[in-house]
């Protein structure tokens, strides 16, 4: 799956928002600590993780590319 940006980054919160992870923001709180995430392949439990294009992430096995 690829996630198109307009901005310089976006947060590890909002992304999982945009991948339909979660419902709403206030979930990404309870996701980031639950769900196996890895950003670059390192493990991330931070919601405020600034993410920027070309940044590859698994989130339970569900792959995504920033571009």
């Amino acid at each position: 799956m690829k996630i198109q940006i307009h901005t310089d980054y976006i947060t590890l919160g909002q992304l999982l928002k945009l991948a339909d992870v979660i419902q709403s923001g206030g979930e990404a709180k309870i996701a980031v600590k639950t769900l196996p995430i890895q950003v670059n392949g390192e493990p991330e439990n931070r919601r405020g993780r600034k993410l920027y294009k070309n940044d590859e992430i698994i989130i339970n096995e569900k792959h995504i590319t920033i571009v």
